[in-house]
């Protein structure tokens, strides 16, 4: 990929997209494509192909979706169902009608079994049971791996797919009823010091294992791996170190200032017991990520801070 390439970012406005942009800037790719909804809607098959035939990308990082916690998961399956089945085949489609050279596709470590192996390899998927919390948006997002992998078969496309572990970092939603689990964290713990609220009550049981990758560090990865990757199966992405909910809220506590008590609602759903990752592929390529939790949810908290105001 030339730094005078022709790039469609799509989802450029999202928390992966942004970061997608900002770096490829940062790193001398200037002649960068970006559409907003107003004028793109990536779900319609007619206005996505035109595009294409008007813009003629050379790459694409496929990281526009619908995306949200356990909460907008169980809300509104068909949507995240439909939304992202759209948005995925009408991309892959029209990157093989109009010769893309490369494609990157964005899955996501939810779409691997809910009792996978820890830490999962790659070729852990479609060998069980989905989580059912967020059994729709997995199931859009193994459809986009498939596609990738059977348009490579097919007709020779150079399209791959990367599975990066949970996201955060600047231009997250903060979303209480659609967020995931860290930004809403930071959310609320802020909102009840700035309250003096005694108590902040956070979901299930506390023990769920999860890893964070701060969302540069991600871009940093696909920009890698449009470098120096080009086989079939996908790839995961992450820091290769999970810590556990109460954990995690007992460093966003600490780093928002808070000194009130945490209390599970058990009664709510805790998700699959633990997603991590194994990255062994992506470090033996030799990338390895940069930013350690504490300093990266340190730089969202800055920024959400500005943010809500």
């Amino acid at each position: 990929m030339e730094k005078h390439s022709k790039i469609y970012v799509a989802g450029h406005t999202g928390l992966v997209g942004s970061a997608i942009v900002r770096y490829l800037q940062k790193n001398g790719y200037k002649n960068l494509i970006c559409k907003d909804i107003k004028d793109l809607d990536l779900r319609r098959q007619q206005p996505v192909e035109e595009f294409f035939a008007r813009e003629q990308p050379d790459y694409v990082f496929l990281s526009a979706a619908k995306v949200g916690g356990i909460l907008a998961n169980n809300t509104y399956p068909a949507q995240f169902l439909y939304d992202n089945l759209m948005i995925t085949t009408n991309i892959i489609h029209s990157a093989y009608l109009y010769s893309v050279k490369k494609l990157l596709f964005l899955g996501s470590s939810c779409i691997y079994p809910k009792m996978a192996t820890q830490p999962i390899k790659e070729g852990s998927l479609l060998t069980g049971s989905l989580e059912p919390t967020n059994e729709a948006y997995a199931i859009a997002k193994i459809s986009g791996l498939e596609l990738c992998k059977f348009y490579r078969r097919e007709y020779g496309c150079n399209f791959i797919s990367a599975m990066p572990t949970n996201l955060y970092g600047i231009n997250d939603n903060f979303d209480l009823e659609n967020s995931h689990v860290l930004p809403a964290m930071i959310r609320k713990f802020h909102e009840a010091k700035l309250a003096g609220k005694e108590e902040v009550v956070l979901w299930g049981t506390g023990t769920p294992m999860r890893e964070f990758l701060y969302v540069d560090d991600l871009a940093d990865a696909l920009l890698f791996l449009m470098q120096n990757y080009a086989e079939e199966e996908p790839i995961n992405i992450g820091p290769g170190v999970d810590i556990t909910i109460s954990e995690l809220a007992d460093i966003v506590k600490e780093i928002t200032g808070y000194t009130g008590k945490i209390v599970y609602d058990t009664t709510k759903p805790d998700g699959t017991p633990r997603k991590w990752l194994d990255i062994s592929k992506i470090y033996d390529l030799g990338w390895k990520y940069k930013t350690e939790l504490e300093e990266g949810i340190g730089k969202v908290y800055e920024w959400y801070k500005l943010f809500e105001k």
